[in-house]
């Protein structure tokens, strides 16, 4: 960690600046916060002696329930054929494994596709290849670029200035707000993956002069964890959920907007245009923002509401900073470049429409993991002094990424690859509808947007909007019902799945911060999915009235 970002320990028993004196060890807040890490163990966190007791029954529970779980699936009749049983009995235990923490959750999902193969769910090369997928290369060049943002101050040095804005850094509230709707516009035309590996090292900055704060004035213990702050995690899970709320903004938001809307089109010949999508979504995510953030803040009350002397401490940091290094100046070059790449498919098509060839061009040649890498693999050729062929970064630095998270996502691309290829999605989506005979246009329209969201919960965004939008439609037209309000809301809620970190990659960035446990984010996510869920069931049919969406 370089002199510019670390802060050193106040000695104990010296006096805090906001509070009375520290007896103790002191907690390094940015080297804990701003050091990574995904899975800790029992010895690696701070609990209480009855926190310890339940994390141990929670743990070792697993040994028992996950076997328990694979075996009652497989071999209890569930109508399914012998491939799609295999499956889901090794989904079932690894849900549990997740849920239990038994083993570090990263090699929970490598122990699962170990044993899709060894049970003969598929193919060796089948099921490993979702591991080359470009969102791994967006993860791993992501967090490269957070990284040097971390070691060499660009990441404080963002924070200082959100802080500064007028009336955003005294409260506490208002930062989380002002991140959920920055990150939201950004994602309506960014992909939210590359919004929230763009604003996390901000965001980590931010959470690092909080904790400090509320360390020197004595708002917390001196020797306190930093990673299970609450406001920590409300925070991170802001920057995660609000993107997905804001790739619901246009239809080149997110890649479920365009693959269900192309399904629907050639379903029923209904045109949805740029506008009308905007028009319609425009009040739904404006209203989940606001319950999103009423709900973190239920679900993850931050310890303090207000947070006094920012002014003057921003001010000495600032002035601490000085002037930005050579290194400091190679990162933002990286990162801006990053990010216009990022962009530039979106800018074209604004330009030169979506059928141009020179979009076609660039969007397929721009992938946002390719981007990705770009920008990470300049900082290992950018030097800070040529006289010592020193670049940006080392490869030590690089070799700090939290690989585990990459490991964990690659495994949940794997399971919801093998969820598509087997035809358990499928399966699982005909039998509910099934199960429930639906004849009216909101019953209709209930079950697509939570069967949406059940499987965009174990499998992708996109695979689950390819999934339920053709099943979705001739179901509706069987009924006499119109499809498109109900096919629009499938699309919609494909784009949730807040539980997991492997339901998203947004939600694996996060988690890759340390500062979100699996717990927290599953019961956020779940309060999050079933008030999300309703507001699209009760708003969406009214905006599609209101701009004449439907046949």
């Amino acid at each position: 960690m370089s002199s510019e970002v670390t802060r050193e320990p106040v000695p104990a028993g010296s006096a805090a600046p906001g509070g009375g004196s520290s007896p103790g060890p002191r907690t390094d807040v940015t080297r804990a916060l701003l050091g990574g890490g995904t899975y800790r163990g029992l010895a690696e966190q701070k609990l209480t002696p009855a926190e310890e007791r339940v994390e141990k029954i929670r743990r070792t529970s697993g040994y028992v329930l996950a076997p328990l779980a694979f075996l009652c699936v497989w071999f209890l009749p569930q109508g399914m054929d012998s491939q799609q049983q295999r499956v889901a009995a090794v989904l079932a235990g690894v849900i549990v494994l997740w849920l239990c923490e038994t083993v570090p959750i990263p090699v929970t999902g490598l122990i699962g596709v170990v044993v899709l193969v060894l049970t003969g769910a598929g193919s060796v090369n089948e099921i490993l290849q979702p591991f080359g997928s470009p969102t791994i290369f967006t993860f791993i060049g992501a967090f490269i670029l957070a990284q040097a943002m971390l070691k060499h101050g660009v990441a404080q040095r963002l924070a200082f200035f959100v802080l500064g804005l007028p009336g955003v850094g005294k409260s506490v509230v208002r930062i989380i707000l002002a991140f959920g709707c920055i990150t939201c516009v950004l994602s309506a035309f960014v992909s939210n993956t590359a919004t929230v590996a763009m604003l996390l090292p901000t965001a980590l900055g931010i959470l690092t002069v909080i904790a400090q704060l509320m360390q020197d004035q004595g708002i917390v213990k001196s020797d306190f964890d930093p990673m299970r702050l609450r406001v920590g995690a409300a925070l991170m899970l802001m920057l995660a959920y609000s993107a997905s709320i804001g790739g619901l903004l246009t239809p080149v938001g997110a890649p479920p907007n365009l693959i269900g809307r192309a399904l629907l089109e050639e379903a029923t010949g209904t045109t949805i245009s740029f506008g009308q999508w905007v028009a319609m979504a425009a009040p739904v995510s404006a209203s989940m923002l606001v319950v999103l953030m009423t709900l973190l803040l239920l679900l993850n009350r931050p310890e303090t509401r207000k947070i006094e002397g920012v002014a003057e401490f921003i001010a000495d940091r600032r002035r601490a900073q000085g002037r930005m290094s050579r290194a400091e100046r190679n990162t933002v070059f990286a990162f801006c470049l990053t990010v216009f790449l990022w962009l530039l498919p979106s800018l074209l098509s604004f330009v030169v429409g979506m059928d141009s060839p020179l979009y076609e061009v660039v969007d397929e040649r721009l992938n946002e993991g390719i981007v990705a890498v770009l920008g990470a693999s300049l900082l290992f050729i950018l030097p800070t002094d040529w006289k010592q062929r020193k670049a940006t970064l080392e490869w030590s630095d690089a070799a700090k990424i939290d690989w585990g998270t990459i490991l964990l996502f690659g495994a949940g691309m794997i399971f919801g690859a093998v969820l598509g290829s087997s035809g358990l999605a499928e399966t699982i989506g005909q039998g509910i509808f099934a199960q429930f005979g639906v004849s009216s246009a909101f019953v209709i329209t209930i079950l697509a947007v939570g069967l949406a969201i059940l499987i965009s919960e174990t499998t992708s965004n996109t695979a689950a909007a390819a999934v339920i939008v053709p099943i979705v439609v001739p179901l509706a037209l069987a009924a006499g019902v119109d499809p498109v309000v109900p096919a629009v809301a499938a699309i919609f809620g494909a784009s949730f799945g807040f539980m997991l970190p492997i339901s998203t990659p947004q939600n694996a960035i996060v988690y890759g911060s340390g500062c979100v446990s699996i717990a927290r984010m599953i019961r956020t996510g779940f309060g999050f999915d079933i008030l999300g869920g309703a507001l699209i069931v009760l708003l969406l049919p009214v905006m599609a009235g209101v701009v004449g969406v439907g046949l």
